[in-house]
């Protein structure tokens, strides 16, 4: 999906070919940018764009970045790095769900982070990210990341002390200076990862607290929808200021060149979607990723292969002759 394609209506409306740019880019956080997420919008502010038409754009951006993965899994050279962070009710899941749907569940993997476990805290607090990062050709999708350590445990530094950090024995010992020193830990992170051919986008998915509260009495006024609330997300709700605030020191001191942060408008979820794919595509773009192409000895073997088995054929046909 480019940022600039014809697109025609569906045939609920009158039959019209629109251009429509999905500018992914002006989403993007500048390195070093200061982060005031007030200042950012949280839904769609258009007349170009429904949701009947974004679906459909989605529906064949989907395709497309499907055969992009083929390419990209066949070439075994790089490896793609997606990360999902927000705040409860704001899409993550749907967003995996819908624009995944072109890409072979061979080469990507989701993994969903959830409290340590006894075992994952007697190891540092990126151990388990590491386990879960993807192979050359792969695509991984972190549905939350290693940023919940400066985000949720910021908000509950009490958290923190489950570590067993050495020297870190108490609340007060978690200042400013301990954040500060845990994101360059991450930058250093990424940077590794960067470096070893690793392409990470980062997405923040940032949802109003009006929509987050309508998105709660739906899933608990639906049925269906029932066993997606938990009470415990009424709590943290609580603590919303000090997420946001949480969220704007980590976006500001961890949106790298090579590991960029997206502020994505969540309130229109659909709208949501396209702009995640929009940005996964234009980087797919960039990379020029193509099939792998055979030297003259793959390219002799491929001969050989194709020889044996046309003669195989021959052989069958007579020894069908000669029966």
């Amino acid at each position: 999906m480019s940022a600039s394609r014809r697109y025609v209506s569906s045939d609920n409306y009158e039959p019209m070919e629109k251009v429509l740019s999905i500018d992914a880019e002006k989403y993007r956080v500048k390195p070093k940018e200061s982060v005031k997420l007030s200042e950012w919008k949280t839904d769609y502010e258009g007349d170009r764009l429904n949701k009947q038409i974004g679906t459909s754009i989605l529906e064949e951006g989907s395709k497309q970045l499907g055969e992009v993965q083929e390419k990209l899994y066949a070439q075994d050279r790089y490896s793609i790095l997606i990360i999902l962070q927000a705040m409860d009710a704001a899409g993550k899941d749907s967003a995996i769900k819908h624009i995944m749907t072109g890409f072979n569940p061979i080469g990507v993997n989701v993994y969903s982070f959830k409290t340590p476990s006894t075992k994952e805290l007697d190891h540092h607090y990126l151990w388990r990210h590491y386990l879960a990062l993807p192979s050359r050709g792969e695509i991984a999708i972190h549905n939350r990341s290693h940023y919940e350590n400066v985000l949720i445990t910021r908000v509950h530094p009490e958290y923190i002390l489950n570590e067993r950090i050495p020297g870190i024995d108490s609340v007060d010992k978690i200042d400013e200076k301990f954040w500060k020193r845990r994101m360059k830990q991450i930058n250093h992170f990424e940077k590794t990862l960067a470096l070893n051919g690793t392409i990470i986008l980062k997405f923040f998915l940032h949802v109003s607290k009006k929509e987050q509260k309508k998105r709660f009495l739906e899933r608990i006024d639906d049925s269906t929808k029932n066993w997606k609330f938990s009470l415990n997300d009424i709590r943290e709700r609580d603590y919303w200021d000090d997420y946001q605030r949480a969220y704007e020191k980590a976006l500001s001191a961890t949106s790298t060149k090579h590991a960029p942060w997206f502020v994505v408008p969540s309130d229109n979820k659909w709208y949501a979607r396209l702009v995640v794919a929009a940005a996964i595509a234009q980087q797919f773009d960039k990379m020029h990723i193509e099939y792998p192409t055979l030297d003259t000895k793959g390219k002799e073997e491929l001969a050989q292969g194709k020889a044996h088995l046309m003669a195989e054929d021959g052989a069958s046909s007579d020894t069908v002759k000669g029966s």
